[in-house]
């Protein structure tokens, strides 16, 4: 038997076009307890900006709410937009959140704006250029471990408080092989946005990233993992009637639309066009939608090919319950809350 899988969510804190945007964060946190007692290792949740659709616009705040509602799920960003934020808040922010939930923390780390350029200038007029991220890496890496930073630094006197005995771990997140290298580089655990790009790239980035991985005292070996999108239903059938909400969403996307979730039956109303067509039938046919079998097996296939321990899962729903369904189903058709734990990856 293989060593085990171990898996983990990504929330997004999608919008129901239904109901109040609020909502959305009243669902995060009562889907991360749920994830939480079906087995998951960690919870991480994300930051986008000006968005009807995707409302979680601050992850920091989010986790320490999480972190008040769970007792040993890890907690996480994917990820905090580094360019809009000063390195030392942001090492402030996430050693609070350490002192608050010691050993639980992740602090994963984007370039992206997360939003559009005119949202990006609102946030901070004098931010940071994204040419930066790496320098803003290295000071942010001092000031969260409580190490010096470098020589000569202008702000070498400067600490971030609170100090502790444990510090939050740090990812870098990408779908490029920009961030694959810049993570093997600093020797830090790199995620692969696999859901944003359709797995293109995936094979390229995870081998640089592992080819050229400089061992660090915390992570001596590279430390990879990929975010997926899938959804589980008790039949492949229900599961594609769901998968219509994110059918529209994603025509919408590609249209400069940032929409909250509609139902399935609503969006199967919609009259495509051809154009619009072949956007659905394409996301059909890569989608990974079916039943907990189904599901499970190919979340372990695609681990097995690119040689990875940890698979983050990303799902959406216009229905809160029929999202928390699909967690349960795959939680336990990897044995997740059971001893042993996890699925072994084929």
């Amino acid at each position: 038997m293989g060593k085990p899988l171990a898996l983990s969510v990504l929330d997004q804190s999608i919008a129901i076009a239904e109901a109040p945007q609020s909502q959305a964060i009243v669902n995060s946190l009562d889907l991360a307890q749920h994830c939480e007692t079906l087995g998951y290792k960690r919870y991480w949740v994300s930051e986008h900006h000006n968005s009807d659709s995707i409302v979680g616009s601050a992850p920091e705040v989010l986790m320490a709410a999480i972190a008040a509602k769970t007792s040993h799920i890890r907690i996480g960003s994917a990820g905090v937009m580094l360019p809009h934020y000063s390195s030392l808040k942001v090492a402030e922010q996430f050693r609070v959140l350490e002192a608050l939930a010691p050993g639980r923390i992740d602090l994963g780390l984007g370039r992206a704006p997360g939003s559009d350029q005119l949202t990006a200038m609102a946030l901070n007029p004098y931010g940071l250029s994204p040419d930066q991220f790496p320098n803003q890496i290295f000071d942010l890496q001092a000031w969260v471990s409580g190490k010096p930073l470098l020589r000569d630094h202008p702000f070498g006197s400067v600490k971030a408080h609170p100090q502790g005995l444990s510090w939050p771990e740090m990812w870098i997140l990408g779908s490029s092989d920009y961030g694959a290298q810049l993570a093997a580089y600093l020797g830090l655990p790199y995620a692969f946005a696999y859901f944003f790009s359709e797995g293109r790239g995936v094979e390229l980035a995870l081998d640089l990233y592992r080819r050229n991985y400089r061992p660090s005292e915390r992570f001596p070996e590279p430390c990879p993992t990929i975010c997926v999108w899938a959804l589980a239903a008790n039949t492949e059938a229900e599961a594609r009637h769901l998968l219509k909400t994110r059918e529209l969403w994603r025509v919408g996307f590609e249209q400069g639309k940032r929409n909250p979730l509609v139902s399935p039956e609503e969006a199967e109303r919609y009259p495509y066009n051809m154009a619009e067509q072949a956007t659905v039938d394409a996301l059909r046919r890569k989608a990974m939608v079916g039943d907990a079998s189904q599901i499970a097996d190919k979340i372990s296939k695609l681990a097995g090919e690119l040689g990875l321990q940890e698979i983050v899962i990303n799902t959406w729903t216009h229905d809160h319950q029929a999202r928390k369904h699909s967690y349960a189903l795959i939680a336990q058709a990897f044995g997740l809350n059971t001893k042993p734990a996890l699925r072994a990856i084929a």
